[in-house]
């Protein structure tokens, strides 16, 4: 059972996550609050039976210093640095185009510490499953089944370190397969 300071820790850091990613939206139909992702992502980690307290503070905090103001450093003061190692593992390069950024994730994927490797399960799961539930209104068939594959292309470098979590994207990922060809 997590100690009473952990459960102020992870909290915190939902806190923090909710006040970073307030205004931001997901590019699916439905628009919903970005929050919902860091949940989703938290909620299929904690799945996990390899989940740790500082593990699951990192997938909550996981786009926070790559998608706001936030930095490691703070992710550091407050929360300690395996959380912010964790969050750096997982945090792309903004200054890269699009392009770069998804050919470094599959490249570094299979150099990710098992943490890291867990958290991009449980975030690549989640993307997959709003593709399928909400799909950006903006992205044609094959632009979703271009992300469909990206997609796996990073998650073959995560596999061997939690099969619970890489059942969870291979079904979502079957699932939003047959979304696509409907």
């Amino acid at each position: 059972m997590t100690d009473p300071e952990n459960l102020r820790r992870i909290a915190a850091a939902f806190n923090l996550a909710a006040q970073a990613h307030t205004g931001q939206t997901r590019k699916g139909a439905a628009a919903e609050p970005y929050v919902n992702h860091v949940a989703d992502v938290a909620a299929r980690l904690a799945q996990s039976p390899a989940v740790t307290d500082d593990l699951l503070i990192a997938a909550i905090l996981h786009d926070v210093v790559e998608d706001t103001a936030h930095s490691l450093d703070e992710i550091i003061q407050r929360f300690g640095p395996e959380v912010a190692g964790y969050v750096a593992e997982v945090t792309d390069d903004m200054s890269l185009p699009d392009a770069e950024r998804k050919r470094r994730q599959v490249e570094e994927a299979p150099r990710k510490s098992d943490g890291a490797k867990r958290i991009k399960l449980a975030d690549k799961a989640s993307n997959i499953a709003a593709l399928a539930d909400s799909p950006p209104h903006f992205w044609d068939r094959a632009r979703k089944r271009r992300y469909l594959e990206w997609a796996r292309e990073v998650v073959a470098g995560l596999r061997g370190v939690d099969p619970l979590l890489e059942g969870a994207f291979d079904r979502e990922s079957t699932r939003a397969e047959s979304v696509l060809d409907d």
